[in-house]
């Protein structure tokens, strides 16, 4: 499988087929059509730094063995929840693989602290307005 410039060996997935929860009636009961895709990421071939992003992303579906699990189980076909289990898994990769930006911190200008300042009052003013009149 292949993500951006990252190519993972399929010896290193393992998928199995199981049986599918739910209503399905007798598809369900007697055809193993869910796919439970297991990656161990510690010993994967992804360089070090991908790794560590990857378990430092907080996913729940990551153990602390640091194995990534994903149950697919939304087609009947074994072939598409395969297929479908394999995009989830690019698309867990790719995710580790974007960096984001770091944020600058800005700060208000001296106009928009005026125009705070000026609506404040004019909030205050009109609430004046409305209060009883002290003879």
């Amino acid at each position: 499988m292949q993500i951006k410039h990252l190519i993972i060996p399929d010896d290193e997935i393992i998928m199995t087929a199981i049986r599918s929860q739910g209503a399905g009636g007798q598809n369900v009961n007697k055809v193993a059509t869910a796919i439970h895709l297991k990656f161990d990421i510690v010993s994967s071939s992804l360089p070090s730094t991908v790794k560590q992003r990857l378990l430092s992303l907080n996913d729940q579906r990551v153990t602390k063995e640091g194995v990534f699990i994903i149950k697919s189980q939304q087609t009947r076909s074994q072939l598409k929840n395969r297929e479908q289990a394999l995009l989830r898994l690019k698309s867990f990769v790719s995710q580790a693989l974007t960096v984001r930006k770091t944020r600058m911190k800005t700060r208000p200008t001296k106009a928009s602290k005026l125009r705070r300042l000026n609506a404040k009052n004019k909030r205050g003013e009109l609430k004046k307005g409305r209060q009883k009149i002290n003879e």
